[in-house]
């Protein structure tokens, strides 16, 4: 099929879409990221952990940096609370906070993968 645009699609909509294998691997850096958080309880080596492939990502694909820091960040505070319901773990009520923290190194990795895209791209057009 030809669209609009000149491009052509294939017919068959049974392929696996483009960017499945980007959100599934957000989704594993995140839960690793929870994981690592209630087990060692670093809350700098979380960060590291969240801004890595945060900023992979926002490398990879850079439109939207904001739904990798969704995807990644938003597993932490989530652990915790599964931590808290299912593991016996009883955390602090700064321990809940601070999982909450894990959101800004997010931020920083993903808009500044996007933007360090976006200066590769630049400087390999030629322009």
């Amino acid at each position: 099929m030809t669209t609009a645009w000149g491009k052509v699609e294939p017919d068959n909509k049974s392929e696996i879409p483009a960017g499945l294998f980007h959100f599934l691997f957000a989704a594993a850096c995140g839960v690793f990221a929870g994981w690592v958080d209630i087990k060692i309880g670093d809350l700098l080596f979380t960060a590291l952990l969240v801004l890595a492939p945060c900023m992979l990502l926002g490398m990879l694909r850079p439109q939207k940096p904001w739904r990798w820091v969704m995807l990644v960040g938003v597993c932490v505070p989530l652990a915790q609370l599964f931590a808290y319901f299912f593991l016996a773990q009883k955390p602090y009520r700064a321990q809940i906070y601070e999982s909450l923290l894990a959101f800004l190194p997010g931020i920083a990795g993903a808009y500044g993968g996007s933007m360090m895209r976006g200066a590769i791209d630049h400087l390999m057009a030629g322009t």
